[in-house]
């Protein structure tokens, strides 16, 4: 069944545009706090957000539909999604939000629910919200309208948290540490730990104004860090994204470390200490065959899923498995937290780094990759993977890889994107056909 407002993230879209507009977040928090109404005692929503200018907006919008039907909200001010995870989890609270558009530009904006446990909500829960948004609310009697309050230490107590998942027998003191938070939810916590932790940082991407999230900076523009990096001679450079769920590093030698290189380290290190259950990672179908190839080497199953941390962590829960993560940098570490959390995965290899006492670059390239080529177009409107001509390049394409390697063309689930991505030992070959088929869907599109 289609959603009209729920995709692969949560809500999410262009601020002031459909999904993403007040009515429709204050009626998301009346739908969701009816839906999580249940017992007899005072119930409660926690609420966090990046640092778009929208946020504001998004949270006022929020907190009157929920207290619009009888729940008592919690604001908890700009916090990383798995801050707002964990928080949810450790206050009791019935339900909570994140306010984020993640890696998008400051324009979109998104709502993310989580369960009671600290997980995101199943599909099944989504739909059952979905369908009560656009039904006249439930309202409670003037009575028994909610309140709401702001708490002043939930930075201090994901800080705490983020800190424990760190061995207490090491330290970061002989190291120099280039952290970019992409102006994003981050800014004040993530150097705050470094710190404390006794690493020297130098810091990126710490002064957001709500309008310069995620603007060439952070996980998904990892230049600057790179010159950063370079310049001030650093040990290693770190990257999150706006909502700091997803992490991508930067070696000494301004090299981009990915998620699948990060996964292939902290898979090594957590099956050590045994705390790899089931000898398996799981990772979605873009991780690169070279990283399959190198836990097979160990003895360490890969199992792939669809795109979408919310699948990696479905599948983890589903087999009891402990790592996961996708190449975009998303790393779920199951005995730390329920969702992924970039500040935890560095420092599972920032402890690496400091007990192997190894150059980054010696550490972090731990497998060599298949060529691998992904590229996006983006499209105003229409099915352009339903045209005559795009299905049969895809198809022509899927011929010519047929036992040399693989093609993977979907729509993303988080923007107005086809994702064209082809791996193969033949990077010409490779090239040509992702070439091709990005011009054959603009002409389409």
């Amino acid at each position: 069944m289609s959603r009209q407002y729920f995709g692969t993230d949560g809500i999410r879209g262009c601020t002031n545009q459909s999904p993403m507009t007040a009515d429709v977040a204050m009626k998301v928090g009346q739908a969701a706090g009816a839906y999580f109404t249940r017992g007899p005692h005072r119930h409660r929503v926690l609420i966090g957000k990046d640092t778009r200018l929208s946020g504001y907006m998004v949270e006022s919008a929020l907190m009157a539909g929920f207290t619009s039907v009888g729940m008592d909200v919690v604001l908890v001010g700009p916090l990383p999604t798995p801050g707002v995870a964990l928080l949810t989890r450790s206050m009791r609270a019935d339900l909570g939000v994140m306010i984020s558009a993640s890696h998008n530009p400051f324009y979109d904006n998104g709502i993310k629910l989580f369960g009671p446990s600290g997980y995101k909500l199943s599909e099944e829960d989504e739909a059952a919200i979905e369908a009560a948004i656009d039904q006249p609310p439930v309202l409670a009697t003037p009575a028994n309208i909610g309140r709401a309050r702001r708490i002043d230490d939930a930075q201090g107590r994901y800080i705490h948290a983020v800190k424990s998942s760190f061995p207490e027998s090491l330290k970061l003191n002989k190291l120099r540490l280039v952290l970019d938070c992409a102006n994003g939810a981050a800014y004040q916590v993530a150097p705050a730990v470094l710190w404390e932790l006794g690493a020297e940082v130098v810091t990126l991407g710490v002064s957001p104004n709500g309008l310069n999230i995620n603007d060439h900076c952070g996980s998904t523009d990892p230049s600057a860090l790179q010159a950063k990096v370079l310049e001030t001679r650093a040990d290693l450079g770190i990257a999150l994204d706006g909502d700091a769920d997803r992490l991508i590093i930067v070696d000494e030698k301004g090299q981009i470390v990915d998620g699948d290189q990060i996964m292939a380290l902290i898979a090594t290190s957590a099956r050590r200490r045994n705390l790899l259950q089931g000898d398996s990672v799981v990772a979605t179908v873009m991780s690169n065959l070279g990283l399959e190839r190198y836990l097979s080497r160990l003895g360490i199953n890969l199992l792939r899923t669809k795109v979408g941390d919310r699948h990696v962590v479905e599948a983890m829960r589903a087999g009891g498995y402990t790592v996961g993560g996708e190449q975009s940098g998303h790393i779920i570490l199951s005995y730390h937290a329920t969702t992924g959390d970039g500040l935890v995965a560095a420092l599972q290899v920032l402890a690496d780094l400091v007990q192997s006492e190894k150059k980054a670059s010696e550490l972090l390239h731990v497998f060599d990759p298949m060529p691998q080529l992904l590229k996006n177009v983006r499209y105003t409107g229409g099915e352009p993977l339903e045209n005559e001509t795009v299905c049969q390049a895809i198809s022509e394409a899927e011929e010519t890889l047929h036992g040399k390697g693989r093609l993977l063309i979907r729509k993303s689930g988080t923007e107005p994107l086809i994702r064209v991505m082809a791996e193969a030992e033949d990077k010409e070959l490779i090239h040509h056909i992702v070439d091709h088929i990005c011009d054959t869907v603009r002409r389409a599109a």
